[in-house]
């Protein structure tokens, strides 16, 4: 007698969601193939999901709000959804996975595992880092966190939370091969020039507060390497008409490209960046950096007293220690950032070491995330289907 088709509830709520929802579709499809089962997915999801089979019950981008007031003007709507999620996988679910979107799928996960449906959530919400309390609410909603990064699942371990550290799907996607001649040929850089690639942010606020600081800093840099060209990929339209205004307005000599931000850090033997989920793609590549952040004092003072890591860089949060230099607030001048880059532009021991080490937590974190991901949802599927 066949048994029934497993179903799985999935909520994505924005892009990157529904990239990690679709190499698990697959894995998890595979899986069942594997083992002669019928396995039906729906819930939330975008496009790359849907291409797979998914039956996305909403649009996804319903669910992708930002800031304050949007939330605030879409709640009756964003709290019909998750009602109706809820009555959907209470009783026709084997086990249901939120991706991503804490504020939204950890409620949904909480609801269903009391009625005793099995519960995974698949990305760490930051609770590391900031509003730690939040860790009881996670443990009362997922029976199995999936993290990306090894110290996410040692904080769980730590709090008693069922967890499976999968790794990151970008080490997957990175070779472990340089790629510097390769991306040089792409954007045309001539190989015996030295290049710093620049990355102010790709929102208005970080671009405003950081782009005006590396522009000198590129000033600075020229002075002491004349053989210095810079790169700036700008993340989108707006930030590139912001950028092309700062630069108008001064002398410094910088290249503009559309997007591209990983070929231009492929492409350089340095990296200049904003703080975020950027550095880990730049460790990835096997690029020194200094990594800067700054923003409002008043903004500061409130968010350095909440947040309760010592590092701000995912590298150096890998590592457990400062392999990369962290710039904030006040220090986010030419005078600090130049020597620095300088030193990386230049090359040396330090700068091999420092490869090496990169090379090394790639490896730690290149697992085949989607893969390792699905094994982990089979097995806690196995306590139930045997």
């Amino acid at each position: 007698m066949a048994k029934p088709p497993l179903r799985i509830g999935i909520v994505a709520g924005e892009a990157s969601g529904d990239i990690l929802g679709a190499g698990l579709i697959e894995a998890l499809t595979a899986l069942a193939n594997s083992r002669h089962r019928e396995i039906q997915f729906d819930g939330v999801g975008g496009p790359r999901m849907i291409e797979l089979g998914f039956n996305s019950l909403y649009p996804m981008e319903r669910l992708s709000v930002m800031g304050i007031t949007e939330p605030l003007k879409r709640l009756p709507e964003l709290l019909s959804m998750r009602a109706a999620l809820k009555r959907r996988f209470a009783d026709n679910c084997d086990v249901f996975i939120g991706i991503d979107s804490p504020d939204f799928t950890l409620n949904i996960e909480a609801d269903l595992r009391q009625r005793g449906v099995k519960t995974v959530h698949y990305v760490s919400p930051s609770v590391w880092a900031w509003r730690r309390g939040r860790i009881k609410t996670i443990g009362r909603a997922v029976d199995l966190m999936l993290t990306l990064l090894p110290f996410e699942a040692d904080f769980y371990v730590d709090h008693q939370v069922p967890v499976r550290f999968v790794g990151h799907p970008l080490a997957d996607q990175i070779p472990f091969e340089d790629q510097q001649d390769r991306a040089r040929s792409a954007l045309g850089i001539d190989p015996s020039r030295r290049l710093l690639a620049v990355l102010p942010g790709s929102r208005g606020g970080e671009v405003t507060h950081l782009a005006p600081a590396f522009l000198d800093t590129i000033d600075w840099l020229r002075r002491e390497l004349p053989d210095l060209d810079c790169i700036i990929p700008a993340a989108n339209s707006e930030r590139r008409a912001q950028l092309e205004n700062l630069i108008a307005k001064r002398d410094t000599a910088v290249r503009l490209v559309d997007g591209r931000s990983r070929e231009v850090m492929a492409a350089a033997d340095a990296v200049l960046m904003a703080s975020g989920t950027t550095s880990l793609e730049a460790m990835l590549l096997n690029r020194p950096m200094v990594v800067a952040y700054r923003m409002g004092g008043v903004s500061y003072a409130l968010l350095s007293r909440l947040v309760k890591t010592p590092f701000i860089s995912l590298p150096n949060l890998l590592a457990g220690e400062a392999l990369v230099p962290e710039i904030i607030q006040d220090d986010v001048r030419p005078d600090v950032l130049g020597p620095l880059l300088a030193a990386q532009l230049k090359g040396g021991p330090a700068v091999v070491e420092l490869k090496r080490r990169f090379a090394s937590m790639h490896r730690d974190i290149a697992l085949r995330a989607s893969d390792t991901a699905a094994a982990a949802v089979w097995e806690l599927l196995g306590e139930r289907h045997g």
